[in-house]
C-alpha cells in the first residue's frame, strides 16, 4: 500500500500524526530552545549545557521513547497477529505515546524559569523550521517502515523524541547563514543611528563582577544633568545593544550607557566597534566564565579590549581596589585614566568614614583630595561604594557638580536580584542576590549577611558555576566561607552540592543544619516552614535556567 498517495486515507492520518507530533516535540523542546537562547545563539555553549547537565535532558526522551516503543511494538504485534495484517486498531497504540509526551511537555513547561524563553522573531523562525522538519522527518519515518516493517508501523513515532536534540544542531546551522544576514542588517541599522546622534556621549562598562550595578547607579547619577539611555537588564551582547540603540535610544538622549559582556576573546573589542564608546569603566575583574575563556590572562586582556577602543580624547576609569583591574591601570598607556579606590589619597576618587549597616551605607567622597562632601545610600555592602566611586569618577569628569553628584547618590536605589533588601509580610528580611555568580560577588554578599546581629542568618545557594578547573577549589571555599557566617545553609540542586557540602563540614558547620535540595522549587517549599521572624535569608545565585 502507497502511503504517497492522496487518494489513501492512510497520507491523510499519517500527515496528521506528523503535525501532531512536530508539534508536541516543538513543546518538549523548551529546553533545549530555551538554553540555545541564553547561550547567545552560541552552539558551543548548547554542547557546555549537555556536558554539564549529563545530558539529563536528552537521556529523558530516550526513556520516553523505550518506554513508548517497546509498548507499541508489542501492540502493533498483537493487533497484527488477530487481524492478520495492518489494522486501523494500531492507531489506538499511538494514544498511549501521546499520553506520556504531552505528560513530560507538562512538567518541563511548569517549572520556574529564572528567565523564560523569549519568543522573539528570531526564536520563532528556528520553531517554526524545527517544527517543519520534524513533520517532514516523522511522516518520512512512518512511510519508510510501512514499507519494510510488519509490526512497526507508526509506532516507529515513538523514536523521533530521541532526535529532539540533534534537530535542535540540524536546525541551527539550516538557519545560520540567515541570522548572520539580518545580524549584520541590524547592526549596520544601529551604526547608522548613532553615527548621526553626532553629540552623543558614550559609556562602556565591562568587568566580571559589577557592571549592571554600576551601569544602575550611573544612570542614576548622571541623570541629574543629562537625559540618559542606558541599556536595560542585561542587555549587554552585540544583538542585546543593537536592539537597545535600534528601538530604545532616541532623538532627546544626550548619553548612552552601554554594559559589555564577554565569555571569549575579542568579544568587548566587537562590541566597541558598534557602539564606539568615548569613556568607559571596568569594574573587576576575576575568574567568572574561566571555562569558556580557557585563562584568567584571556580574561583580563578581554577586558581591556574596553580601555583599548575608546576615544583618545575620553576617559578611563578603573577600580583600584581590585588588584588585577589596579595593574591593568599601572600599566596602561591610555592619557585620561584614573583610579577610584577606598581610603586612598592618591586616588583621583577616595572613600573614607566609612559605616556600613543593614540599613545602608555612609561615607565621604573625596575628589582628588580638594572636594569632600558626606553622602547616604541605601546601597548595602562596602563593594556597592565601590561602584559608586566609578560612577562619581565618570560623572565629575562630564561636568556634575558636587550637588548634583550628593543627590544623585541619594536617589540611587537596590538594583533588583543584586544583594536587593526585601522586607517580607512575616518580618523575614531577603537579601536577593539571586543574579550574581561570581566569586567576589558571593564573598561580599557574606559580608553584607554578617551585618545582621541577633538574627538567624540563612544562606540558600547552588554554588559558583562556570569557573572551569577553579570550580572545585572555589565552591569548597565558599562552603567554608559560609559555615563562618551562616546558622543554616541549604544546598540547591546537584551542580556543586558535594563541594559545597565539602567545605562547610570542613569548617566545623554541623551536618543538621545542612538542607540538601535537588531543585529551587523543593528549596522554596522548605523555607516555608523554615523561616522564622527576623530570621535573615541571603539568596546567592539561584543559577541559570540552563543548570536546572
Amino acid at each position: 500500500m502507497n502511503l504517497i498517495d492522496i487518494h489513501n486515507p492512510h497520507f491523510y492520518i499519517t500527515t496528521f500524526i506528523s503535525i501532531l507530533n512536530a508539534t508536541i516535540i516543538c513543546f518538549n523542546g523548551y529546553k533545549f530552545f530555551q538554553t540555545l537562547q541564553l547561550e547567545g545563539y552560541n552552539i558551543s555553549g548548547y554542547f557546555y549545557w549537555i556536558k554539564d547537565t549529563k545530558a539529563k535532558y536528552v537521556l529523558r526522551l530516550f526513556t520516553l521513547s523505550f518506554l513508548t516503543s517497546g509498548f507499541l511494538f508489542i501492540s502493533n504485534f498483537l493487533f497484527y497477529k488477530i487481524f492478520n495484517g495492518f489494522s486501523y486498531y494500531s492507531y489506538i497504540t499511538l494514544i498511549f505515546y501521546f499520553y506520556l509526551s504531552i505528560k513530560f511537555a507538562l512538567s518541563i513547561n511548569v517549572l520556574n524559569k529564572k528567565t523564560p524563553l523569549k519568543y522573539t522573531k528570531r526564536m520563532m523562525r528556528f520553531i517554526t523550521t524545527f517544527f517543519i522538519l520534524t513533520s517532514v522527518i516523522t511522516f518520512y519515518l512512518i512511510t519508510l517502515f510501512w514499507e519494510f516493517s510488519n509490526f512497526f508501523n507508526f509506532s516507529v513515532v515513538s523514536f523521533t523524541p530521541i532526535l529532539n536534540s540533534i534537530f535542535i544542531i540540524v536546525v541551527h546551522f539550516l538557519l545560520l547563514p540567515l541570522e548572520e544576514i539580518i545580524k549584520l542588517f541590524f547592526i549596520l541599522k544601529a551604526k547608522i543611528k548613532l553615527k548621526k546622534h553626532k553629540n552623543l556621549i558614550k559609556i562602556g562598562i565591562t568587568g566580571s563582577f559589577g557592571k549592571t550595578s554600576t551601569k544602575y547607579i550611573l544612570n542614576t547619577i548622571l541623570s541629574q544633568k543629562y537625559k540618559v539611555c542606558m541599556s536595560p537588564n542585561s542587555y549587554n551582547t552585540p544583538m542585546g545593544l543593537t536592539k537597545v540603540v535600534n528601538e530604545y535610544l532616541k532623538n532627546e538622549h544626550e548619553v548612552l550607557i552601554a554594559e559589555m559582556g564577554a565569555k571569549k576573546r575579542g568579544e568587548i573589542a566587537f562590541l566597541c566597534k558598534l557602539i564606539k564608546p568615548q569613556h568607559g569603566i571596568l569594574t573587576g575583574i576575576g575568574n567568572q566564565h574561566l571555562k569558556t575563556f580557557g585563562s584568567a590572562l584571556n580574561i583580563k586582556k578581554t577586558k581591556y579590549e574596553l580601555i583599548e577602543n575608546l576615544n583618545k580624547e575620553g576617559v578611563a576609569i578603573f577600580n583600584g581596589n581590585n588588584d588585577i583591574v589596579k595593574s591593568l591601570y599601572e600599566n596602561s598607556s591610555f592619557i585620561k585614566k584614573y583610579y577610584t579606590a577606598l581610603n586612598d589619597e592618591n586616588a583621583f576618587i577616595s572613600a573614607n568614614n566609612i559605616k556600613v549597616n543593614e540599613n545602608g551605607s555612609s561615607f565621604n567622597i573625596v575628589i582628588k583630595n580638594e572636594i569632600s562632601f558626606f553622602v547616604k545610600t541605601v546601597l548595602l555592602g562596602v563593594h556597592n561604594i565601590e561602584n559608586i566611586l566609578l560612577s562619581v569618577a565618570l560623572s565629575y569628569k562630564l561636568g556634575l557638580t558636587k550637588e548634583q553628584i550628593k543627590l544623585g547618590i541619594e536617589k540611587i536605589k537596590s538594583v533588583p536580584h543584586r544583594l536587593e533588601l526585601v522586607k517580607a509580610q512575616n518580618g523575614v528580611i531577603i537579601l536577593d542576590d539571586s543574579f550574581n555568580a561570581s566569586v567576589e560577588g558571593s564573598s561580599r554578599a557574606l559580608d553584607v549577611l554578617k551585618l545582621f546581629e541577633n538574627r538567624r542568618k540563612i544562606v540558600m545557594t547552588p554554588g559558583l558555576i562556570e569557573l572551569g578547573e577553579k570550580e572545585y577549589e572555589e565552591n569548597v571555599l565558599f562552603g567554608e566561607r559560609i559555615a563562618k557566617v551562616a546558622d543554616i545553609c541549604i544546598l540547591v540542586n546537584l551542580v556543586n552540592k558535594k563541594l559545597l557540602k565539602e567545605g562547610l563540614l570542613k569548617a566545623g558547620f554541623l551536618e543538621q543544619n545542612i538542607i540538601e535540595c535537588d531543585s529551587l522549587k523543593e528549596a522554596k517549599e522548605k523555607l516555608t516552614t523554615l523561616l522564622n521572624k527576623d530570621d535573615v535569608l541571603l539568596i546567592e545565585n539561584d543559577l541559570p535556567d540552563v543548570y536546572t
